[in-house]
């Protein structure tokens, strides 16, 4: 009996070490990765802001011609000043973006 207990006892040792070695590293934070990431996320929103804008934009421009209605044309306008920010957005974070690179690569 005692040698069961033994085995038994050893082999949740050996089960308690194998946990032990299969303990995952904690990530650090790298800030590079952070704002190449965050540029990117930001270039693709805007693009992707400036293309529903510009659907809405198109769509109220056609409401525009069929009613002539005073209430689509300034509905149209703010699309059109939506895709205009959005758009200025995308350019601005591909310049940064581009700046960063061109620091890090030391031109």
């Amino acid at each position: 009996m005692t040698n069961h207990k033994q085995i038994v006892y050893q082999s949740q040792l050996d089960h308690k070490s194998k946990l032990v070695l299969r303990r995952r590293t904690r990530r650090r934070f790298n800030p590079r990765i952070f704002i190449d990431r965050t540029i990117e996320t930001t270039a693709i929103i805007s693009l992707l802001f400036t293309g529903f804008a510009g659907v809405g934009a198109t769509g109220y421009w056609g409401m525009e011609i069929a009613t002539s209605s005073q209430h689509w044309q300034h509905q149209k306008k703010t699309c059109l000043g939506m895709m205009l920010v959005s758009f200025s957005g995308f350019l601005g974070s591909a310049l940064i973006g581009a700046s960063f690179s061109v620091h890090r690569d030391k031109f």
